[in-house]
């Protein structure tokens, strides 16, 4: 069986960006508990390939090839800076190429940055709805940072290593129903098949 996909997004305009940071941060955290392998998609240099026309077949070779990515994911980790009010439009703008129905029943993990905490309903209020509308099983903790929780564009935070460290355990269980995974204690495995269980002779 191929190793479980775990794609991330970063929605920043900007190269570094904390965006980015964390997403790379909670992509490589899920992965880990899974023993899957991670991906981190930056949005920032596909923007003149994204904008090149309204429809999917406008788009550039690399902005297909990240939207063929994140449809085939068994995991996303979406994240986006919050600018005014909201994620940003190059954020939105690779999503409105994703297929309808690519990321019906999909577990997405959200994720979104900001200068101060005001900014943190940015993920229920704006992230939460634009995956509902995809059909998507938004995970159900969302993880916020602020300008505070990073040092040169790393994670630093300890609050925030925790929050991220209570995130993935919560999602465990959803995942494993999801992927069809078995939960242990420090994680999610592949199933056992039938046949090769000692009760099964």
């Amino acid at each position: 069986m191929a190793a479980i996909s775990v794609v991330g997004v970063s929605g920043s305009p900007t190269r570094p960006s904390r965006t980015t940071a964390l997403v790379d941060e909670v992509t490589r955290a899920v992965a880990a508990s899974v023993g899957g392998e991670s991906t981190v998609i930056e949005l920032a240099p596909l923007l003149s390939e994204l904008g090149a026309g309204p429809f999917r077949g406008d788009v550039g070779p690399n902005a297909r090839e990240a939207l063929e990515q994140v449809e085939a994911a068994d995991v996303i980790v979406v994240g986006s800076p919050a600018y005014r009010a909201t994620y940003t439009g190059l954020f939105k703008l690779f999503f409105d190429h994703v297929g309808q129905y690519a990321l019906a029943d999909k577990p997405i993990v959200l994720t979104a940055t900001g200068g101060s905490d005001r900014h943190a309903l940015l993920v229920e209020h704006q992230m939460r709805p634009l995956f509902g509308f995809f059909q998507a099983l938004t995970l159900p903790l969302g993880i916020f940072a602020n300008e505070g929780d990073f040092v040169d564009y790393r994670v630093e935070s300890t609050e925030l290593q925790a929050r991220i460290a209570t995130a993935v355990r919560r999602t465990l269980p959803l995942l494993a129903s999801n992927l069809q995974l078995e939960a242990t204690g420090d994680g999610i495995r592949l199933p056992v098949p039938e046949f090769a269980r000692p009760d099964a002779f």
